[in-house]
């Protein structure tokens, strides 16, 4: 099954400057494994030292959040457009 991850602005350096990637899985769980065996760096800034997703990571799978689908266990289907968004914080000071 072929998915495209949409990969920020932030976090292309870690990916060869890649904006999107194109792989071949069947979960979210498989689709960021190919992608942290493909791309280490990138790999380190998307999981911790216990290989959990950090939680400033966010996965969608089209517009819904895999935190509120199956996790990484969330399938993906044929064709369809995962998005990882980091959080990132900031504002304004008054």
């Amino acid at each position: 099954m072929s998915v495209t991850i949409s990969i920020p602005t932030a976090l292309r350096q870690y990916a060869d400057g890649n904006a999107t990637i194109t792989v071949e899985s069947t979960t979210i769980g498989q689709l960021l494994g190919h992608l942290a065996e493909q791309y280490p760096q990138l790999g380190n800034q998307l999981y911790n030292e216990q290989k959990q997703l950090r939680s400033f990571v966010n996965v969608y799978v089209g517009d819904e959040d895999i935190r509120h689908l199956q996790g990484s266990d969330t399938p993906v289907p044929d064709g369809e457009i995962v998005s990882i968004i980091p959080a990132i914080a900031g504002g304004i000071n008054q």
